[in-house]
């Protein structure tokens, strides 16, 4: 199993090219099943999780056909013409949450499916149920059974308007794709507003689809009997961002953030570090991030687009845990996202768990310690608190990191860092 090995007391200085969005790409990729003229998806970034999608889409019956245009990204084809299968089965699914998305998409096209009741890092229930009474509003019929999904349409979906109860994003999508090819009008209310939601509906557009209100939590869906064939550049990782950000505030440094219009994706997470004395100047096609010195406490709230992400908690708290007083994390999304505190801990941070609060005490340093990551999030947590710790760090369970984070050890080096994998 492969490690990370982190040199402390090094600061970040350089750019960072921000990769294709993970949490964008596995959308459209499930989004490719609707049509069968095939999709065209640029910008796609190297990542385990995108690997795991495409053998599902694979098992369906699609043909991928990858390319790379930088160690950073990639174009995949995609051939869905020939669809073999409406199964998407445990031994894939099991592998990432995300594999889910392909539910809305099958049914939509074909009338049925069987999908596998989802895996993944257990940072929180997610459940789906959501995802299934927004289908059943749409006229689907479904069943659980056997650890599956089976849904069927025999007359095809049929346009609703369906409230979902509370803010979900995979949710969101499924319902979305599915509503595209629904007979008549659909209407999704307290819909997520979430940049990847925006993304998918206009790459949805772009294949004919007739969506409006994305990126507000109204969304209105006019279903096409069709969609068609379509190239689609996917949007910068907002997460891979402001990760990197983190990294410049923690050690003092200075990164230049390169590939989009950051301050949109991320608003309230920018307003965040700046009241922990981060500064953040605009520059061409991208953003550039200083660290000012003394790290300032500040307490943080997570909360659905356009709040602070859930997504940046575990990066934020590496910072905060070397910040000069006291700060607290609320987190309001996921109830079993605190995983990587004990291995903070191992490295010196104080910080205390009550419930869904973090009640952190910044240390002037923290320790180089064998660690281990719990969670994709977090495996970047650790290695950001490894960078401004004192001797160094090996980080265990490096195959986290993979599945979000694409040529960490590159990147770095542009800013004069070195982690070494082994």
């Amino acid at each position: 199993m492969e490690k990370i090995k982190v040199y402390g007391r090094q600061k970040v200085n350089g750019s960072v090219q921000i990769s294709g969005a993970k949490n964008a790409a596995l959308p459209l990729f499930a989004a490719t099943l609707l049509s069968d003229n095939g999709m065209c998806l640029k910008n796609v970034p190297p990542l385990a999780d995108i690997e795991t999608m495409t053998e599902l889409l694979e098992k369906l019956g699609v043909v991928c056909i990858s390319k790379q245009n930088s160690i950073y990204d990639g174009i995949v084809k995609f051939k869905t013409d020939e669809i073999s299968s409406f199964t998407a089965p445990y031994e894939v699914v099991k592998k990432m949450r995300a594999s889910i998305l392909v539910l809305g998409p099958l049914l939509a096209r074909f009338g049925r499916c069987k999908v596998s009741l989802p895996g993944g890092c257990a940072i929180g229930v997610r459940p789906i149920d959501l995802h299934l009474k927004g289908l059943e509003a749409l006229g689907a019929k479904v069943e659980l059974k056997d650890g599956y999904v089976h849904a069927s349409a025999i007359d095809g979906l049929k346009g609703a308007t369906f409230e979902f109860p509370i803010v979900t994003v995979t949710g969101t999508e499924n319902i979305l794709m599915a509503a595209t090819l629904a007979d008549g009008s659909t209407i999704l209310k307290n819909a997520a507003r979430e940049p990847e939601i925006v993304d998918l509906a206009n790459c949805l557009n772009a294949m004919g689809a007739r969506i409006s209100g994305q990126g507000t939590s109204t969304i209105t869906i006019e279903g096409v009997t069709s969609l068609h064939y379509a190239e689609y550049s996917i949007l910068p990782d907002r997460i891979e961002a402001g990760t990197y950000a983190i990294a410049a505030g923690i050690t003092r440094g200075k990164v230049d953030l390169l590939g989009g219009n950051f301050r949109e994706l991320l608003p309230t997470f920018i307003e965040k570090m700046e009241e922990t004395g981060m500064k953040f100047t605009d520059i061409e096609n991208g953003l550039r991030v200083e660290s000012c010195g003394e790290i300032v406490p500040t307490n943080i709230s997570t909360e659905p687009f356009p709040g602070f992400p859930t997504d940046l908690q575990a990066q934020s708290m590496a910072l905060l845990a070397v910040a000069n007083g006291e700060s607290e994390i609320c987190e309001n999304i996921w109830e079993n996202r605190f995983m990587h505190v004990a291995e903070f801990m191992r490295m010196g941070a104080n910080i205390t768990i009550n419930g869904s609060y973090a009640h952190i005490v910044g240390v002037p340093t923290l320790k180089g310690a064998p660690v281990m990551a719990t969670d994709l999030r977090a495996s970047f947590g650790l290695v950001l608190a490894a960078l401004a710790a004192e001797g160094d760090t090996v980080i265990d369970r490096v195959y986290h990191l993979d599945r979000g984070y694409c040529c960490v050890t590159e990147k770095f080096a542009g800013c004069g860092v070195v982690v070494e994998r082994f």
